[in-house]
């Protein structure tokens, strides 16, 4: 049993702990205890990758609060991105808790809690931008900060104890085009007041310099799409709107008509129109309309920059697309950053364009995309506004965490406390320290059950992606004798060549010779042969592969 409940309601203690997005990018899920009470910042998803065959997206294991939701307080969503609130639509019915966000967050999560049949039900309560909340011992302050989707914040978390600052994802950027710039003024007046520590994205801390600014990418995208002579694509995060409107105005600066494809973009446009944003373009085509154009007079903004195969540029590029096809000469420009792991999806859609003739712009070409993240310059400007005492870096895998700690040190911060997922770490009373550790993990979303990743049935499906499966058939009559050929398939291991064939009957040879040399009363248990014909296939076929696969025994008896 962790420790952590009793410490968290000690009056004057406040502890924080990650569930996700400490160690990883992605999953984001951060407690924060005081005085028996519990609020969580962001709820999100990271997606599955090769060591998770069949899983799209995996959630955080929120075992820990889930046993104590009667003291959770509440989620506040710090902005709208799926690593942040796309996991509270299958979470939520663990938790029962209200949840609190911004008029974008919410407008997005509506639409997702309508597909789980929570839209009714789940407590939502808009915070107005730069707004705050109480809950409990909590005032949560939200602060404006530039990103790559609008209305996204950082959190001033003050206690009766002292005041966190929840810096998540964030940017400093002089030109957002979409939203307000970063809040220079309230963190200064934080800095001020003197804050326990500042939580902080680590995302970029090992990229020297600044991020970009979003009004600088415009100019230069109007440029790349001007050189271009055809059809263009732009492939981008559907949920950066101000992305989106970059691109609507490269399209008006160049002579083109505007238009976007992909569900998820016609979702996200339709929210921003909701909260005000993206009113001064024009209403974008959609795919059905372009064919109908001039090819040099189009360029639409697409889904699918990681690769995703059934997002629109995958269908698009494997020619799979009811509307468009690309031609030789089209151009496609990848509008933003690889997130890691994915390196494999998006090469697979490159090396598809490149069949077609299609040139492909990406960051390494030209600047055709700037990051939502602080690189070290804003890092530096961000503890020189605040002057935290402690840093606690997030969102980032371990390599991330400890380079930022390591140059928060060397721009003067006094001290830094890496505390990855599952490490409750007491920020008050006395030196910020780990004082426990309680289990985490992640599930699988199928539907609408969660699979545990270590559990029997994705351990299943990793051993047949890599050994494979083999299905035996045998046919035993009342005197326990075979009754003609043992049947044996093996997918993904055997096929019609002569080598195949021969493993395949020596496999069946020793199919029968197993089952013949067992007793007649071992004949008569059906438990008894399908163990040895088990036995049999696995030992032939880790003579002929090197792999043991699954086997699969059907005993019928005649």
């Amino acid at each position: 049993m962790s420790r952590a409940p009793a410490k968290a309601s000690n009056k004057g203690e406040l502890v924080m702990l990650p569930l996700g997005g400490a160690g990883e990018i992605g999953m984001n899920f951060t407690l924060y205890g005081c005085a028996g009470k519990w609020i969580a910042v962001d709820c999100g998803i990271t997606f599955g990758d090769d060591t998770t065959p069949g899983v799209d997206i995996m959630v955080p294991d929120i075992s820990f609060i889930a046993e104590r939701k009667k003291d959770l307080l509440g989620i506040v969503l710090t902005h709208a991105h799926e690593d942040h609130l796309g996991a509270v639509p299958h979470l939520w019915r663990k938790l029962g808790c209200p949840v609190y966000g911004t008029p974008f967050a919410l407008g997005l999560l509506r639409r997702k809690l309508v597909e789980v049949e929570l839209d009714r039900i789940v407590p939502l309560h808009t915070v107005p931008c730069g707004g705050g909340i109480d809950l409990g011992p909590f005032r949560i302050d939200y602060i404006p900060v530039a990103h790559s989707i609008p209305e996204a914040h950082a959190l001033a978390i003050r206690t009766p104890v002292g005041t966190v600052l929840h810096a998540s994802d964030w940017k400093i950027d002089p030109g957002p085009l979409v939203g307000p710039c970063t809040d220079e003024a309230a963190f200064r007046k934080l800095g001020e007041e003197g804050v326990i520590a500042l939580v902080c994205d680590s995302t970029n801390a090992m990229v020297a310099g600044q991020s970009g600014s979003e009004a600088a990418l415009r100019d230069s995208l109007i440029e790349v799409v001007r050189r271009c002579r055809q059809r263009v694509l732009v492939t981008c995060f559907a949920s950066n709107v101000a992305r989106l409107e970059t691109i609507a105005r490269a399209a008006e600066a160049t002579g083109r008509n505007f238009g976007i494809v992909g569900r998820s973009l016609e979702r996200i446009v339709d929210i921003a129109l909701e909260c005000g944003y993206l009113r001064d373009i024009p209403a974008p085509l959609r795919a059905r309309d372009a064919g109908f154009l001039p090819r040099d007079r189009v360029l639409l903004a697409v889904t699918g920059s990681q690769g995703e195969p059934q997002a629109m540029l995958a269908r698009i590029a494997a020619d799979e697309h009811p509307d468009l096809v690309l031609e030789p000469g089209d151009t496609v420009i990848f509008s933003a950053r690889e997130i890691p792991g994915n390196e494999r999806a998006v090469n697979r859609v490159q090396n598809h364009l490149a069949r077609l003739e299609v040139r492909v712009v990406t960051d390494r070409h030209a600047f055709v995309h700037v990051s939502g993240h602080p690189a070290r310059d804003e890092l530096a400007a961000m503890y020189e506004w605040v002057r935290p005492p402690l840093i606690v870096p997030i969102h980032g895998e371990s390599r991330h965490l400890t380079e930022h700690v390591r140059y928060a040190r060397t721009c003067g911060v006094p001290r830094g406390v890496i505390a990855e997922d599952g490490a409750v770490l007491r920020l008050h009373p006395g030196p910020a320290e780990i004082v426990d550790h309680v289990p985490v993990g992640r599930f699988a979303v199928e539907g609408r059950r969660l699979l545990p990743i270590d559990g029997d049935v994705l351990r299943s499906r990793r051993r047949l992606s890599f050994a494979g499966v083999a299905v035996a058939t045998v046919v035993i009559d009342r005197k326990g004798r075979l009754h003609g050929t043992p049947q044996l398939t093996v997918p993904g291991l055997l096929d019609g060549t002569d080598g195949d064939l021969d493993i395949r009957a020596a496999a069946i040879a020793a199919i029968k010779e197993a089952v013949e040399a067992l007793s007649p009363e071992a004949r008569r248990s059906d438990e008894e042969v399908s163990e040895a014909t088990r036995r049999a296939v696995r030992r032939r076929l880790r003579e002929a592969f090197g792999r043991r696969p699954a086997t699969e025994v059907h005993v019928v008896r005649v």
